[in-house]
């Protein structure tokens, strides 16, 4: 097995899908506006700074979810993936999953965005493998709690080495496409770290250890 992993914030998506829902949910009136976007760009600050408290913004991220019933809320999704996810989607990152579906390397998505949110958006690049923050559910409704371990920074690691323990199998050659420093921790871990569109503090690291660095979110036109 040769595994192409690819994060999700602007990586795959040129934007934040975490950070895009919160924006959705204060424009359709389903959270309070004013202080539900003050907090959402302030955890985006400091997910930006690498110091976000992941523990603290799950309990923030996931409440809504426990508010209302999952029919309810997989119908906002819909909308919400048609009318703010689709034209993140640049045909240069469509391009890159298919150069690797094309080389029949297995493909997977690992991203700390919960999947509520990441789960149809894996479904749009044909990416069957995804490690995600998984909501807690009990009796069909969320709760507001996670389950498992939240896929951040090292999170990411320990998802990768049990789902790679599920496989009975390790890779051959592995490839991981991310933006953020704070996927550090997987990239150092794998055969071809590539920096996407990196914030200065991966930039800077990616130029000392000569990983290749590549644009794909400059193109504004979306894909499909």
């Amino acid at each position: 097995m040769k595994l192409a992993i690819f994060d999700l914030d602007n990586t795959l998506l040129a934007g934040d899908s975490d950070h895009a829902w919160g924006a959705f949910m204060t424009r359709k009136g389903i959270v309070d506006a004013e202080e539900y976007a003050r907090h959402n760009d302030e955890f985006l600050r400091h997910y930006q700074q690498g110091t976000l408290d992941i523990d603290e913004y799950l309990r923030f991220a996931l409440a809504p979810l426990a508010e209302h019933p999952a029919e309810e809320l997989e119908a906002w999704r819909e909308d919400f993936i048609r009318t703010d996810i689709r034209p993140m989607i640049t045909e240069a990152a469509r391009s890159l999953v298919e150069s690797h579906r094309q080389r029949g390397h297995t493909l997977m998505m690992i991203t700390a965005t919960n999947a509520f949110v990441t789960a149809p958006i894996a479904e749009l690049f044909g990416i069957h493998h995804l490690l995600a923050t998984e909501p807690e559910r009990r009796n069909g409704r969320y709760t507001g709690r996670y389950t498992g371990t939240p896929t951040f920074q090292h999170g990411k690691i320990l998802a990768l080495e049990e789902w790679l323990e599920t496989q009975q199998a390790r890779p051959e050659e592995t490839w991981f496409y991310s933006d953020s420093r704070n996927d550090l921790p997987l990239l150092e871990q794998v055969d071809h770290p590539i920096a996407v569109d990196p914030d200065p503090v991966l930039r800077r690291h990616a130029e000392t250890h000569g990983w290749d660095i590549m644009n794909l979110n400059a193109v504004e036109e979306p894909a499909g």
